[in-house]
């Protein structure tokens, strides 16, 4: 918990405000950070909780530390014009990212297969984002579908930005959801790799962004007027499942 929420308040930090607002706000937050774990206390409540957290699960301070290295890619992401261009941003921001907290769920043993996975996982669910958030991300400027994505089905930023949909938008969404699908279901395993206590809510990430896929091919076009969630129920059973 204490991990997510430092994810979280970081994320928020690097995605509001214009950029050198953001650039001061984040040098500021990583110097807070970084004297917490130095000292082992703070004044946030956060980074107490944090300093803590890291006392008692040693490995999550090297995962801060490559997170803290690693995060300033976001705020500088304007797009992409290539699919190497998205891997690199996931490598870049998007794995450190997660590993912040699911490199708490991995195993004590060898851990290889278990990051594998998390990089699988994560390269699914960024997609993910990307699609179901066309709609703020066009009003930030940008798009997270790689531009030669959208040339294959005759897809500009102009189109997104105008609105325009169709039928091009519509295969261009389907397409990026059966990958979003395909790497999804190849991290599957993800709830055997992880550790005995941490198996269930990597089973369930796994699941609600498959049903979240599923959402957004269901809301198509719609999705340039607002992001999907999947149905409440379907969700509530996934957990039942998975726990």
């Amino acid at each position: 918990m204490a991990a997510t929420a430092v994810m979280h308040h970081g994320d928020n930090l690097l995605d509001t405000d214009p950029l050198p607002q953001r650039e001061a706000a984040w040098a500021d937050w990583e110097r807070q950070v970084r004297d917490a774990l130095r000292t082992g206390t703070s004044d946030s409540p956060l980074l107490r909780t944090l300093a803590h957290t890291v006392a008692a699960h040693p490995r999550l301070g090297g995962l801060v530390d490559t997170y803290l290295a690693t995060a300033t890619a976001e705020p500088h992401c304007t797009g992409f014009a290539t699919e190497a261009d998205y891997q690199a941003y996931v490598d870049a921001y998007s794995y450190p990212a997660f590993m912040l907290v699911a490199g708490l769920l991995a195993p004590e043993a060898d851990d290889l297969p278990y990051r594998a996975a998390c990089r699988t996982f994560i390269e699914g669910s960024q997609r993910l984002d990307f699609v179901n958030d066309l709609a703020e991300d066009i009003e930030e400027g940008r798009t997270g579908i790689p531009v030669e994505a959208m040339e294959r089905f005759g897809v500009t930023p102009d189109d997104l930005r105008t609105g325009v949909g169709g039928s091009p938008l519509s295969a261009l969404i389907a397409d990026q959801v059966a990958t979003v699908q395909r790497s999804l279901s190849a991290a599957k395993p993800l709830h055997t790799l992880a550790s005995p206590g941490g198996r269930c809510l990597a089973g369930a990430l796994v699941e609600i962004e498959l049903l979240t896929a599923k959402a957004v091919l269901a809301r198509g076009t719609g999705i340039l007027h607002g992001s999907a969630s999947p149905p409440l129920g379907k969700t509530l059973r996934a957990l039942t499942r998975t726990y």
